[in-house]
């Protein structure tokens, strides 16, 4: 089993800590695991996108050009990424920020309003927390016991976040679900 997961959105989205997260719950479960992040030309506001391979074999090449699954956190990212992603896989869309669809039927298209839903856990900061929870449960990537413990693994500096960014995961994993 290989798993190839493509966080994309702006800078400043969490694009990268969402896959620094998915990683760390990867190799938590015993899995290999590549994560391959690139910046565009700002930090902030500037493209940003990195990719995440789970698989349960040595990778033969973290260069990946056609991922199972896509996340995308803004329209220039869905309209720049969705083509490639291979049939049968998850494209989760932010619709906080992407009034469009995928526009394609091979794929399980999820539509999520993360930003809303963040906003009503009280800090629109967890929005990408609420967003790899949605990817993750419905992909089944990872377990999702596992999810939580690298959420909390990531935040154990921060501890006063832990609480919020666990109802995050579990908003997230709601949306998913009702779906």
């Amino acid at each position: 089993m290989q798993s190839e997961i493509q966080f994309a959105g702006f800078g400043g989205q969490g694009i990268m800590v969402m896959g620094q997260i998915l990683a760390q719950a990867g190799m938590d479960g015993g899995f290999e695991v590549v994560w391959i992040p690139s910046y565009g030309p700002e930090m902030r506001g500037g493209t940003a996108y990195c990719t995440v391979v789970i698989s349960d074999q040595l990778i033969g090449s973290p260069i990946i050009r056609n991922p199972q699954h896509l996340v995308a956190m803004n329209r220039p990212s869905l309209e720049k990424f969705v083509s490639s992603v291979k049939a049968g896989g998850v494209v989760f869309i932010n619709s906080s920020m992407i009034p469009i669809d995928a526009g394609r039927d091979d794929v399980d298209v999820i539509r999520v309003p993360i930003i809303e839903i963040a906003k009503d856990l009280g800090n629109i900061k967890a929005a990408n927390i609420v967003a790899l929870a949605a990817f993750v449960a419905r992909s089944k990537v990872v377990d999702f016991e596992l999810l939580q413990q690298a959420v909390k693994a990531k935040f154990a500096q921060k501890e006063k976040l832990i609480p919020l960014n666990m109802k995050a995961l579990e908003e997230g994993r709601k949306a998913a679900l009702t779906q």
